[in-house]
């Protein structure tokens, strides 16, 4: 049997075109602590997060109302025995037009059941993408960290 890869959608009376363009608006929604640019193909960027956490993105997908890929090159998350665990992998996000508006679909490609992170970082794409994404774009304000 084949692991899941952590997934989870949102949809809304929003266009493509705001989702990408939120999406690309990472301080807003997920982390106020943003280094780099998060907007375009090939940009470089970093999370940070308190206690010297942080996560290093590379876009190496971006079509233009329809889907962006952010690489991971780097991490350092310090509560895992492995602290690069989610090094390598991808988050992806797909954006469809559907019958609410627009349906955003978000896959961590590596996020599995079977690593350490799962349970904890399943709840924390929870809180950011269903909650604070979905709120930047039906009430114009996320919720970042």
């Amino acid at each position: 049997m084949k692991s899941q890869n952590y997934q989870s959608s949102i949809a809304a009376d929003f266009t493509t075109q705001e989702a990408f363009e939120a999406i690309g608006r990472v301080s807003e929604w997920w982390a106020k602590n943003i280094e780099g640019s998060t907007e375009k193909l090939n940009d470089v960027f970093t999370v940070n997060f308190s206690g010297g956490t942080f996560v290093t993105f590379k876009i190496t997908e971006s079509l233009l109302g329809k889907k962006i890929a952010w690489h991971v090159t780097d991490c350092y998350l310090p509560w895992l025995k492995d602290k690069t665990e989610w090094t390598g992998t991808t988050v992806l996000f797909e954006i469809v037009p559907s019958n609410v508006g627009t349906q955003v679909t978000m896959t961590h490609i590596g996020l599995v059941p079977e690593v350490e992170c799962f349970a904890g970082c399943e709840a924390g794409w929870n809180q950011y993408f269903k909650g604070s994404l979905f709120k930047l774009l039906t009430e114009h304000a996320g919720v970042p960290q």
